[in-house]
């Protein structure tokens, strides 16, 4: 395969985005779901997946992919929002 040639058809591409899409935590649902580690975890690993599909970085789908294994391990937590905290 030469390097011009897509690896992926564009249903994959698509299916890959409708996925993230699907997973992502959006602005609406942030303060309800941003502690939760299951959904976080899912929503890193889904863009670390769109990433590979649309050949981006290796480096930014392992970081992705690395973030996403800390927050099912527990290792990382919201921080919460630092105009709150300061008071």
């Amino acid at each position: 395969m030469t390097p011009s040639t897509p690896s992926w058809s564009q249903d994959t591409t698509d299916l890959a985005g409708q996925l993230h899409h699907q997973l992502r935590i959006g602005d609406r649902d942030w303060h309800r779901l941003k502690t939760d580690r299951k959904r976080r975890a899912a929503e890193l690993l889904s863009a670390a997946l769109v990433n590979l599909i649309q050949d981006g970085s290796m480096d930014e789908s392992q970081a992705l992919a690395h973030q996403a294994i800390g927050w099912l391990q527990g290792e990382l937590k919201d921080p919460g929002c630092p105009h709150r905290s300061s008071g």
